[in-house]
């Protein structure tokens, strides 16, 4: 047990420092350790008649269904979890669940892979706008948010769920003032505000975090933000890529693509065969590859739709539909 600890405490010390460079050789050391330590991902890797030992290129290291997050408790090694995120579901539905090991170990992620990409949030008013995510428990991304407002310090920030007059207040308030600020809201509360109270944010960054399933009717990220840009007189709305089965995150601080954090690495692979790898450019099923899942599995195969480019940035286009994630999920009813 010490000498698996010793291995769990190596890796993550080496994941907080991986560059771009040491990435392939870190995420085969992940694999095998996932691979030893991990009960369903080793009884997945037997479906596949995959030996661990016998892989020795990044880009052969299997995937694993998204969909298993729903059915199956995923951890490598033998510990208890500090907490256990949910994703969010109709009633009737399956949801994920992920599980935690240590709170400092998303913590201190989520707010290295904000920074690096935005500056400090030390001096930075943060407004979070999540309605429907702040009434359940278990939301990664709430818990994200309330890390950024406690990390900014500043009074003026904080959670907004059904007041849009109050928010839009504050957000006048602080443009006035040029305070920098940052408001960080799901798809389908930002319009509301948008329709309800238009108003100029000038510098302000405007952040959306997807989630019109089902409030709203459906519309294209381009959409989205031509109306949001629209109603606050900002040049760009920005865009962030989470979700539960996740504990990196990537950000688009344009409209488009995404930048994943360094722990986090996008590749393409064929829709009607889930085991065979995609060009890049062309539209393709996304696998992640997050070594910040040390303590789960790094290796998802999503049922997210979109295309990856040459330097590692991505875009979203949609979601497969059942047929096409049939192939990928042959192999789950066994496990």
């Amino acid at each position: 047990m010490n000498g698996l600890k010793k291995t769990r405490d190596r890796l993550a010390q080496r994941i907080e420092g991986v560059t771009p460079a040491g990435f392939a050789a870190l995420a085969l050391e992940v694999f095998r350790y996932q691979a030893a330590n991990n009960l369903i991902y080793a009884q997945y890797l037997e479906l596949l008649r995959v030996d661990p030992l016998a892989v020795t290129r990044r880009t052969d290291i299997p995937h694993l269904p998204i969909s298993l997050f729903k059915t199956h408790r995923l951890r490598s090694g033998d510990w208890e979890p500090a907490r256990t995120f949910r994703s969010s579901g109709t009633t009737g539905t399956a949801t994920s669940r992920h599980d935690l090991r240590q709170d400092d170990w998303y913590r201190t992620g989520t707010i290295r892979t904000f920074e690096a990409r935005y500056g400090p949030l030390p001096g930075r008013v943060v407004l979070a706008l999540l309605p429907a995510y702040l009434e359940r428990e278990g939301s990664s991304l709430v818990y994200m948010a309330r890390e950024f407002i406690a990390r900014s310090g500043d009074e003026r920030s904080g959670f907004f769920l059904d007041d849009l007059p109050g928010l839009a207040t504050r957000l006048a308030e602080l443009h006035a003032a040029g305070t920098p600020t940052l408001l960080l809201g799901v798809s389908f509360a930002l319009l509301d505000l948008a329709e309800r109270f238009p108003q100029p944010l000038g510098k302000t960054i405007v952040m959306e975090t997807g989630g019109m399933k089902g409030r709203r009717r459906e519309l294209t990220r381009p959409e989205l933000h031509a109306v949001l840009a629209t109603a606050f007189e900002v040049p760009v709305i920005h865009s962030e890529y989470g979700m539960t089965e996740l504990l990196s995150q990537a950000y688009a601080p344009r409209a488009g693509r995404f930048h994943p954090a360094a722990t986090l690495s996008v590749t393409p692979r064929e829709v009607t065969d889930p085991f065979t790898p995609a060009p890049r450019g062309r539209t393709a099923a996304l696998n992640l590859t997050d070594l910040a899942n040390l303590d789960t599995v790094s290796f998802i195969a999503s049922d997210d739709l979109g295309r990856v480019f040459a330097d590692g940035t991505f875009e979203v286009l949609g979601r497969l539909d059942a047929s096409d994630v049939r192939g990928c999920n042959l192999l789950v009813g066994d496990i």
